[in-house]
Order: structure tokens, then C-alpha cells, then sequence
């Protein structure tokens, strides 16, 4: 313990065994095992601490030390005390824009998706109430959820659709997609609550929410009524989309919604063509959505490609992250580690906050 108090979680900027990380240590002999618990299931630092505590303990204990390191996660939440409020969901992404067309939904499902695939148990809300696009991009188009009994004094809830491995719910799997979805504010406000009430999430380490375009009623409610983690802004690198981000910064620090940001991810920010992989063509400008991230000190989550695969995929009900387009798997890889890396710094800091008052 003395010796893996030297080594730090990356992000945290804390010893493991401060941050109470290091569990069931065993020793026979040479042989040392001993289990790490994780922040998250998706950990992208845990190579790098494997590596880390090996050496510390080569290093500061036995040099002939053979050592087996297991992994664990009981992923951080800020949202303790979240009440009746999807109790059971330990972190919720906002996944917003400030206008339409820069493939919002496209990264709230892709990022479901990668979260997913790092083990964790990952749920996707489409709060999109006038353009829900789940239903087409997950091949689900016509189906119905279920409803479960929830017991003689409960009333029942609608159970999600399961696909590709996460949950997902959309008003596009309750009304027919023929039928135009023509709601006044406070009909579509409604909708959304009814998303947090009356569906059956369960357990979940991430609930992703893939929010309209814009700034208005339905964001006001969705984020007046959820106790979220934070937002995710989506943005591409021109001038248009940037100045509607900025929009969407400002709407999350005012005064009655508080939410932080997680950070920003630049979508179409290069377009690289199969038969030259190695020109970038910046069709929407350069970097723009990195310098809004610095002018605004935010972490710059990753920036996506413009890649026909993942419009193909969106299409077809495929999602580029159930592909075997490698290459842009791994943007959106890079992606969902950076956002959980993000997450468990402001989880953190919100903690210390806390501890602080609690002392002040």
C-alpha cells in the first residue's frame, strides 16, 4: 500500500490509495495480486496505471515481484442525492447543439455506443421531439416498447427498446413516423417528463440524452427536470455553427441552470478521401471548434472526420460504431474516453466542493 500510495490517477491528480482505489491485496510469496477499481468501465487511462503501479512496486517493494493486476469499476456519480430523479442513472449527457445539421445526433448515438463498448451499462434518450432520428439509426423503425407492471400502487412503465447493447426510447417509437409531430411548448415539455417518469431505465452508468437543436422550452424542461451530469456541445468549424454554440455555452451557465459543460466535440472537421488517405480537406474551415474550446476554457472532447460511413451508417440503421471502419471507430473511441475522463475530473471536483462547504 506504501508503495502504490505513489502512484497517481491520472486525472484525479490523487495516490490510489487516497482515492481508495486499491482492493483485495494478496501476497504468497513472490506473487502479488491485488484488484483496482476503476472510475469507469471505459477507463482509457488503465493501461498507463497497470504500468504505473508494476514499476512502483518492482521498484519500492521486490524487484522479483510477479504481479497480477485485476480491474474493477464502480463508476463516479455527482448525483447522490438526485431523489426520485432516475435514481439509478449515475451519470446523464446532455448531447446538445445550437443549430441543426451538424450531426448531433449522429455523436449522442456513436458516443452511446463507444460507452457501451468499454463495458458500461449505457442508455439513449431521444428527447428530440419534432426530428427524433434513434427509430431510423438503430434499425428499429415500427417497433413498439412494452409496458411493465410495476405492482398493484404503481402504475406501469414503458420498458426501452434494447439494441446493439443500451437502452433506447424516442418519441418516434410511439407515434407513427407518418404522422408529423405538430406540439406546442408545453405539449412537447410534457413528453419529456413523461421520458423520465414513466420509463423503466434501471441501472445505467451513462444515460445519454440527445437533445433538439437550439435553445428553447424543451431544454429549459429537460434540464430543469433532470439532474444532469453535464452537456456536451456539437459543433462543426464554421463560423455559423460556432456562433450557435456559443449560444448553447451561454444558455448552460445561467443562473437557473447551472449545468457544466463536459466539453465540446467538432464534427466534419476534415474530409479525407479513400483513394488519397493521407490529404485532410477542411471543408467547413480549420479547427474552429478547437480555438472555441480554448477561447472559452473548455476541453475539446475530439474532432470527428467527414466520412460517408458514418452517414451510411445513420441510414441504414448501422452505426458507424458497429462497422468495421476502424479508423472512425476510433475518433469516436477517443472520443467517449476523453467525455468519461472529463466526467470523473468534474465528478471529482464536485466532491471536493462539497467536502469543502460541508467544512466552510
Amino acid at each position: 500500500m506504501s508503495a502504490l500510495s505513489n502512484v497517481q490517477e491520472p486525472d484525479l491528480g490523487k495516490d490510489l490509495v487516497t482515492l481508495n482505489m486499491v482492493k483485495d491485496i494478496l501476497i504468497e510469496g513472490n506473487h502479488v495480486s491485488f484488484t483496482l477499481v476503476l472510475t469507469t468501465p471505459a477507463c482509457p487511462m488503465k493501461d498507463m496505471m497497470r504500468l504505473a503501479c508494476e514499476n512502483a512496486i518492482k521498484l519500492l517493494v521486490n524487484k522479483e515481484a510477479i504481479i497480477k493486476i485485476n480491474f474493477s469499476s464502480n463508476t463516479s456519480t455527482n448525483r447522490k442525492d438526485a431523489g426520485q430523479v432516475l435514481p439509478k442513472v449515475k451519470n446523464i449527457i446532455a448531447v446538445m447543439s445550437g443549430k441543426g445539421g451538424v450531426g448531433k445526433s449522429t455523436v449522442a448515438a456513436n458516443l452511446a455506443l463507444a460507452l457501451a463498448q468499454g463495458n458500461a451499462k449505457v442508455g439513449l434518450m431521444d428527447a428530440d421531439i419534432y426530428g427524433p432520428s434513434v427509430p431510423i439509426m438503430f434499425g428499429v423503425r415500427g417497433e413498439r416498447p412494452m409496458m411493465m407492471d410495476m405492482g398493484p400502487d404503481e402504475k406501469g412503465k414503458i420498458v426501452p427498446l434494447e439494441k446493439y447493447g443500451i437502452k433506447l426510447m424516442s418519441i418516434g417509437l410511439l407515434v407513427d413516423e407518418k404522422s408529423a409531430v405538430v406540439w406546442r411548448g408545453p405539449m412537447a415539455s410534457s413528453a419529456i417528463r413523461q421520458f423520465v417518469t414513466d420509463v423503466f431505465w434501471g441501472e445505467l452508468d451513462y444515460l445519454v440524452i440527445d437533445m433538439p437543436p437550439g435553445t428553447g422550452d424543451i431544454h429549459l424542461t429537460v434540464l430543469q427536470t433532470i439532474p444532469v451530469t453535464g452537456a456536451i456541445i456539437v459543433t462543426t468549424p464554421q463560423d455559423v455553427a460556432l456562433a450557435d454554440a456559443k449560444k448553447g455555452i451561454a444558455m448552460f451557465g445561467q443562473a437557473q441552470l447551472r449545468v457544466p459543460i463536459i466539453g465540446l466535440i467538432e464534427n466534419m472537421s476534415y474530409f479525407t478521401p479513400a483513394e488519397l488517405p493521407d490529404n485532410k480537406y477542411y471543408i467547413f474551415g480549420k479547427n474552429g471548434g478547437k480555438k472555441l474550446a480554448e477561447e472559452y476554457d473548455l476541453p475539446l472532447l475530439g474532432q470527428i472526420p467527414l466520412v460517408q460511413h458514418i452517414r451510411e451508417g445513420g441510414d441504414t440503421g448501422i452505426p458507424v460504431m458497429m462497422s468495421n471502419d476502424t479508423a472512425t471507430k476510433n475518433a469516436f473511441t477517443a472520443f467517449a474516453s476523453q467525455t468519461v475522463r472529463s466526467i470523473s475530473m468534474l465528478n471529482a471536483h464536485i466532491e471536493t466542493a462539497k467536502v469543502a462547504a460541508v467544512v466552510a
